[in-house]
């Protein structure tokens, strides 16, 4: 692999607050939780950690609030050795947060609250412009403005910069626009949301990567957790099979697979290797509680796969 590749990453920071509970309360239910965790997460800046953590030099751009959490958030990034110096704090807006609820089947639901992530703008990637230039692959997702991400995407098609959209949370976006990435990464929900076709199992996945690749979509990757990943293309379609662990929170397992594959693709390795790379990566940061602090370093993961 290219030594030290270089990853930016376009997008959003936020704290988690992460519960854990035997069950999910219904409405008007109070019940008392097990465990609980403050950690800092987004999924820009859980992505930039990943591919840091992988070996990769990564830049963040982003905003935070003037609240007590946007510095912390910055000295966090920087405490990792990423470059955190066009993350920008926001007067009169609150940090990203992130309600996490985590079932004893190790499944989560989360809510996000966009706070400063919602004030990103095209201004401030072009005031990012030098070091965006610089980077092998561009890295974004849809806790910031779309106009932002779109706009972050012609940059990159412009300058034949690879881009890696993650498009997340679910939403509808502009195919159009998102043609300009050069690998959409979406989950099962996330792949339904932009085909309206709902992916079940791996024939269900097939079917909507075709849609998605007729819509324009020039590769798309869909994750789909204990299946493994599905990369399609016009060349064809290849299934990456699962790294089989038994998690213990699934948590941060889509950011930690796009952080690790940006780096991986950045540092030169092939694009079905890069998947099955990205696929142990993610699998082995569900063994512990939490987002970025689960994330292993690029020396445990050789240890715990054939990649050497």
């Amino acid at each position: 692999m290219k030594q030290r590749p270089h990853i930016a990453v376009v997008g959003s920071a936020n704290i988690d607050l992460t519960t854990f509970t035997d069950i999910i309360p219904r409405p008007g239910e109070t019940i008392f939780g097990r465990e609980f965790n403050l950690g800092f997460g987004g999924k820009g800046a859980n992505q930039a950690v990943a591919a840091r953590l992988c070996g990769a030099d990564v830049t963040m751009i982003a905003r935070v609030g003037d609240d007590l959490f946007g510095e912390a958030t910055i000295r966090n990034l920087e405490s990792y050795g990423i470059d955190a110096s066009h993350v920008r704090i926001t007067p009169g807006v609150s940090s990203g947060v992130a309600p996490i609820f985590v079932d004893s089947s190790g499944q989560n639901r989360i809510l996000v609250v966009k706070g400063a992530n919602d004030r990103l703008t095209p201004a401030d990637v072009d005031a990012a412009a030098e070091v965006l230039s610089r980077a092998d692959v561009i890295v974004l997702q849809l806790e910031i403005p779309l106009e932002t991400v779109y706009h972050t995407l012609r940059f990159a098609r412009a300058r034949d910069i690879p881009a890696i959209l993650n498009p997340a949370p679910g939403q509808s976006i502009d195919i159009q626009e998102a043609a300009n990435a050069d690998y959409v990464v979406p989950n099962e929900t996330e792949a339904e949301a932009l085909s309206g076709i709902a992916v079940r199992d791996l024939d269900s996945a097939r079917e909507c990567a075709r849609t998605l690749l007729k819509a324009g979509l020039r590769r798309v990757i869909i994750t789909l957790g204990a299946q493994g990943a599905l990369l399609a293309s016009a060349e064809g379609m290849t299934h990456a099979p699962p790294f089989a662990v038994q998690p213990v929170d699934t948590s941060g397992a889509g950011d930690a697979f796009i952080g690790s594959l940006a780096c991986f693709l950045a540092g030169g390795i092939g694009e079905a290797e890069a998947i099955a790379r990205a696929n142990v990566y993610a699998a082995l940061s569900t063994l512990s509680a939490g987002t970025q602090k689960s994330f292993v370093t690029a020396e445990r993961f050789r240890q715990c796969s054939e990649f050497k």
